[in-house]
């Protein structure tokens, strides 16, 4: 104690999580301030890198969250005990940020950042979270904050009402605060008694939400219900609030999407893993070079300089270099228009990029990344000068999505320096970066590669070299299935439709429309030559690209566009039916559930064979790949974890009927029957095989 206030401290490594062992030091530390008549006041406060992260997950889903003391029970004395400051430093999030909320004010270090990401795990704030943001600031923002789950920095916390002030220390900086507070009288009710930001709301702004929520968070169940506690707070008494949204809240904990949702959680960081505990130092990069300044150069010079990292981009001659400045220039240009981005970031970005035309400039690069066309001659021709012109610690980096690392490494002269990248598109936006080790990859490497990835704000994943690596090697089988499926007499809208309904952003004939249909057909060209002889692909793409047509850029593919808008065309579907004539098929209609299952089941079937062949350590990462590289529904899990929760049994059959078919890689692989056959669950140990 220190002049009448009280100072709690909690100190409870790593990341002084909510846990039961804090719980019960809170309350008898509450107790006794509350107790003591020489306290007038209280300030709460953390020891070590963080405040209060939020709520020990673990203990979330084991239950142990519903003893005594819970968070609730804290809050409760917090707030009919005598004026409060939360002295917030690091990261104050879920129930930490919860807890901040029920303290009379609210002060940030300028390196705090606060947030409720409960959404990300299918859930709501549920200790009063919706409650106090919505009484605190307002509804809007209450919407913004809580939907997306993101982090506010001190700054935002600041402007939006939630920080009382910035300090620069939560010790005597708060005290001051309070002090001077308290001498002035001027200590303002509990949140929950509070009316003034929800005075004269509009209605629309909730039917607003709920409508934006079917478009971006399809078949989620917590946002729907984050806006009817938001909703709530605004035309329910404080204490009534709160027990809706604690209804709202037991509904979710513990249901198929929460589940799935911290699966996909606890995947994400199984994955940033996968070399172990203790991999080897990872080079820092400080400066990277690009080759190729196309739609995937450039994004990728984005996103290295949007992190700080100075960046080399060299094409092959000025035009092309001009047309990726300008092309950068325009990336950056949008982020501002939206927001993203202010513009003294954007000019700091654009000044770490520098154009060239010419290899040696690559002489000071710590790393560089391939980024040119899908031709394995042209590859192997950049790595030669690359290890020709680079230092010697430098790694050197493909974005293949599909072409063999190994020839690469051996074109370089420098194999124990290669590893492959492959950012997915748009690359300064999508989420997953593939780490490929090829059979020399260092230990260095690899972990450069992971790390590289994690700063620029990456979900990395650790593949092994193959046709496809993890994604795109499971994504053939999701696409080629679509085709066959048109072939057979199902609309291209059809398709879409079930696989939007899913969850998934994009169906698989419009994402394939948006790709290029004539980027598809050379990677197919490539493929074809090692399927098996008695094995095809649909000729539907290239029939599309023989037509002229090639998807969005040239506004007709598999259907037809006005600007981004999809038609149906009935002179695509003509093209289909015409192939299916020639093919000798006789074309059906389809349910919709027998659609889901031929595009999302044969997915399963082939993740179990990457397990086998050790490109994917683990099914989670599959997962984890679907769901940050093409969208699957995270609410789902992936496609691994939704073929558990279906019945693997259902894949092996589906397999069968489509590998007698179809062929041989369609058949199912020994993992998938022997997981079936052993109870239906996957392991998340390294292999998929314990």
């Amino acid at each position: 104690m220190s002049d009448g206030l009280a100072f709690i401290s909690v100190d409870h490594p790593p990341v002084n999580a909510l846990s039961l062992t804090v719980r019960q030091g809170l309350a008898r530390a509450i107790a006794a301030a509350n107790a003591d008549p020489l306290v007038d006041g209280l300030i709460l406060r953390t020891i070590g890198k963080t405040f209060i992260a939020g709520a020990d997950i673990k203990e979330l889903q084991q239950g142990m969250h519903l003893q005594s003391p819970t968070v609730r029970d804290i809050q409760d004395m917090i707030e009919a005990g005598k004026p409060s400051v939360a002295a917030i430093h690091g990261s104050a999030l879920g129930g930490g940020l919860e807890l901040a909320l029920t303290c009379t004010f609210r002060v940030g270090l300028p390196d705090a950042t606060v947030g409720l990401p409960e959404v990300k795990l299918g859930l709501l704030p549920g200790a009063g979270g919706t409650q106090r943001l919505t009484r605190l600031c307002g509804p809007r923002v209450a919407l913004d904050v809580i939907l997306s789950g993101r982090r506010l920095d001190a700054k935002e916390a600041s402007d939006l009402g939630i920080f009382d002030a910035i300090v620069t220390d939560t010790h005597e900086a708060p005290a001051r605060f309070l002090r001077d507070r308290l001498a002035a009288g001027d200590v303002p009710p509990p949140i929950l008694e509070r009316s003034h930001a929800i005075a004269n709301v509009d209605a629309a702004i909730f039917t607003d939400a709920r409508t934006n929520n079917r478009k971006r968070a399809r078949g989620r169940l917590a946002p729907d219900a984050i806006v009817d506690c938001i909703e709530a707070a605004c035309r329910l008494p404080g204490a009534e609030g709160v027990a809706f949204e604690r209804a709202q809240f037991d509904a979710l904990q513990g249901g198929e999407q929460n589940r799935a949702l911290a699966y996909a959680f606890f995947a994400e960081r199984d994955a940033a893993k996968a070399l172990g505990s203790n991999p080897a130092p990872a080079l820092e990069v400080a400066r990277a070079g690009i080759v190729g300044g196309g739609l995937m150069g450039s994004g990728i010079a984005v996103a290295l300089a949007n992190a700080g990292i100075d960046v080399i981009l060299v094409d092959v001659d000025q035009d092309a270099t001009s047309a990726a400045q300008q092309r950068i220039a325009q990336i950056h240009a949008g982020a501002v228009a939206r927001g993203a981005m202010s513009d003294a970031a954007r000019h700091a970005a654009q000044n770490h990029i520098h154009f060239h035309t010419d290899y040696r400039s690559f002489s000071s690069c710590d790393l560089v990344i391939e980024a040119a066309p899908e031709r394995m001659a042209i590859k192997e021709s950049i790595f030669a000068r690359l290890g020709e012109v680079t230092p010697a610690h430098a790694i050197l980096a493909s974005n293949t999505s599909s072409l063999d690392i190994d020839r690469m490494a051996a074109a370089s002269n420098h194999p124990s320096r290669v590893i492959g990248l492959h950012f997915f598109s748009p690359a300064h936006v999508m989420k997953l970066v593939e780490v490929v080790r090829s059979g020399a990859s260092s230990p260095e490497a690899l972990s450069t590669g992971m790390a590289l990835a994690r700063r620029l704000g990456k979900v990395a994943v650790l593949a092994g070299n193959c046709d496809g690596f993890i994604a795109n090697r499971s994504l053939q089988f999701y696409t080629g299935q679509a085709e066959f499926l048109m072939e057979q007499g199902a609309s291209p809208e059809q398709i879409d439709h079930v696989a939007e309904a899913f969850g998934m952003p994009m169906g698989p004939v419009a994402m394939r429309d948006m790709a290029g249909l004539d980027v598809a057909a050379l990677v197919r060209s490539v493929r074809a030559r090692t399927l098996p002889p008695e094995e095809r692909l649909s000729p539907l793409i290239e029939k599309m690209v023989e037509a002229g047509r090639l998807g969005q850029k040239s506004g007709a593919g598999f259907y037809r566009y006005e600007g981004r808008k999809r038609i149906t065309d009935p002179e695509a579907l003509a093209i289909i039916q015409a192939a299916a004539r020639e093919l000798g098929i006789r074309q059906r209609s389809f349910t919709d559930e027998e659609i889901r299952d031929r595009l999302f089941l044969p997915i399963i079937n082939e993740g179990a064979r990457e397990i086998e062949e050790d490109i994917a350590l683990r099914a989670s990462d599959i997962d984890v790949a679907w769901v940050n590289g093409y969208g699957f529904p995270a609410h789902r899990g992936g496609p691994m974890y939704w073929g558990e929760q279906t019945g693997l049994d259902r894949v092996v059959a589906m397999a069968e009927r489509l590998g007698a078919e179809l062929g041989p890689r369609w058949q199912p692989s020994a993992l998938l029957r022997h997981v079936a056959a052993s109870g239906g669950e996957w392991s998340r140990t390294l292999g998929g095989k314990d």
